[in-house]
């Protein structure tokens, strides 16, 4: 079954414009330094808040658990977080009544139905 996970290229994109953020940070407080004082703590908030917010990046394209949400994989890849945090068989069909819905998108599908007409995803 595919899963929606989160995403390693929005990640890592991102860190690489976190270098850029704290490069012009650190311009940022050295010019500011020298005309007045004030606009210098701007730079260092700036800078501080650019590298943590890199860090972050980096360890999301990185890492095993990221936290945005672009990629789809296969179950073989990686577990669904949904099954992890609700149990298997969160996204089977459920018919209810004689009615059956698609467990990815919720739209009303017939018996017949082997996609679903809204999503197109392949019905269990």
């Amino acid at each position: 079954m595919k899963s929606i996970k989160p995403g390693r290229g929005p990640s890592m994109m991102s860190g690489f414009v976190g270098i850029f953020m704290i490069c012009f940070g650190i311009l940022w407080t050295v010019l500011a330094a020298q005309a007045s004082g004030f606009m210098a703590l701007f730079g260092v908030l700036w800078t501080g808040v650019a590298v943590v917010i890199t860090v972050h990046n980096f360890k999301n394209a990185t890492g095993k658990n990221r936290t945005s949400s672009f990629d789809i994989v296969d179950a073989s890849e990686e577990p669904d977080p949904f099954e992890e945090r609700y149990g298997r068989g969160f996204a089977e069909t459920r018919a209810v009544g004689e009615r059956r819905f698609c467990p990815y998108c919720g739209a009303e599908a017939e018996e017949t139905f082997k996609f679903c007409q809204s999503c197109g995803k392949k019905l269990p």
